[in-house]
């Protein structure tokens, strides 16, 4: 079990760090714009917000590697912080964003606290 915990956090950690690419240096070009379906001008009028949010997701994804790499007891605690955070992010980013964050964010980091913890 431990071992599907490691693979389901890295692909965690490996999907906040996609996000920091798309939001903090693909925003404004072809797969940013689609990524979140903006148009240019909307693309360039909230590039400063996204690169905050892309920043955000770096260090969701950097916790999450320490998580990984680090001794226990620590890299257990960084995993179930850093997973628990990407939980509560996703369900906010549902309710007040968009709902298909919940899937996209919520869900696979939930799966992996799950995972994670049941190693344990």
């Amino acid at each position: 079990m431990e071992a599907v915990a490691n693979v389901l956090v890295a692909l965690v950690a490996v999907l906040h760090a996609y996000i920091l690419v798309m939001e903090m240096f693909l925003w404004q070009k072809k797969p940013g714009m689609s990524f979140h379906g903006f148009d240019r001008e909307m693309a360039r009028a909230t590039a400063p917000m996204a690169a905050n949010q892309g920043l955000y997701n770096g260090f969701l994804a950097a916790g999450l590697v320490w998580g990984l790499i680090a001794a226990d007891p620590t890299g257990f605690s960084a995993q179930v912080f850093f997973l628990s955070c990407v939980v509560v992010a996703g369900v906010y980013g549902a309710v007040t964003a968009n709902i298909r964050i919940l899937a996209a964010q919520a869900l696979p980091g939930a799966l992996a606290l799950g995972a994670v913890l049941l190693a344990r």
